[in-house]
């Protein structure tokens, strides 16, 4: 799937690869879920196209969204494109969208917590995390 594509699209999912995330719009269910590995050669190209889906949807989103993080890794500059993207997230607040965001992490990895609840305090957020074995 060409990236540049999914503007405008009501239900997208990329496929995900050993450097990008699966990524999943649903614009008709308010679903939005990010999974996997993200360590893109160029993170602003790869989710430029995702982050103009999402302001689109932020203008008019379902009556609640769902906003659901499970990575295994993720590189620094990507951490960059994940807190845009959550700041982006958060205008659908302002359409009168109910809006949840999941963190999910393995029980055991510390850093991915604290990642999470990093980007909480920076984006001033409310995100709830979720240990996995």
């Amino acid at each position: 799937m060409d990236l540049n594509e999914i503007f405008g699209k009501d239900n997208v999912i990329i496929e995900g690869t050993n450097e990008t995330p699966e990524i999943v719009l649903n614009k008709k269910e308010g679903i939005i879920k990010f999974s996997g590995r993200s360590l893109p050669e160029n993170p602003k190209n790869f989710y430029d196209p995702v982050k103009n889906w999402l302001s689109g949807y932020a203008e008019n989103p379902a009556k609640s969204t769902h906003v659901t993080f499970v990575f295994d890794y993720f590189n620094t500059a990507s951490s960059k494109m994940i807190m845009e993207i959550i700041d982006l997230i958060k205008n659908v607040e302002k359409k009168n969208s109910e809006l949840t965001i999941d963190w999910h992490y393995q029980q055991d990895d510390e850093d991915m917590l604290e990642a999470g609840e990093d980007f909480a305090e920076v984006t001033m957020t409310t995100i709830y995390f979720h240990p996995y074995p």
